[in-house]
């Protein structure tokens, strides 16, 4: 059985960066599948002085964070969720999908005196 994780190529800045990150990504349960977010500030390049957030939201809740500072875990987040730098783009790895893993998921990168969202 394939499900669906739908991310909204829709950047929200409060100056001229544009982010990206995978409209769209089909896992199935027990696969591993990462997401990467860039910005074209600062060349492109992301690094962990950017400190790369992820939040996770489901269907009617409010986001919340499932990635801090690159690679940190809030409590309560399962251990199959990780963080890392791949190519100058932030990443979230998720291992061993599970179906409640659908989501929307959002990075934030914070850029000097500015914060970058991608949904």
């Amino acid at each position: 059985l394939l499900w669906t994780l739908i991310h909204s190529l829709a950047p929200w800045t409060s100056f001229q960066a544009v982010m990206t990150q995978e409209s769209s990504l089909t896992v199935s349960p027990g696969g591993t599948f990462t997401l990467t977010c860039a910005s074209s500030h600062c060349s492109g390049s992301v690094s962990t002085s950017n400190y790369p957030n992820w939040y996770q939201q489901t269907q009617g809740r409010a986001p919340h964070r499932v990635i801090y500072n690159t690679n940190n875990r809030p409590s309560g987040v399962p251990d199959r969720f990780s963080g890392s730098i791949s190519g100058n783009k932030a990443a979230l790895t998720i291992t061993a999908a599970q179906p409640e893993d659908e989501a929307d998921y959002y990075c934030s990168l914070y850029m000097g005196s500015n914060i970058c969202t991608v949904i």
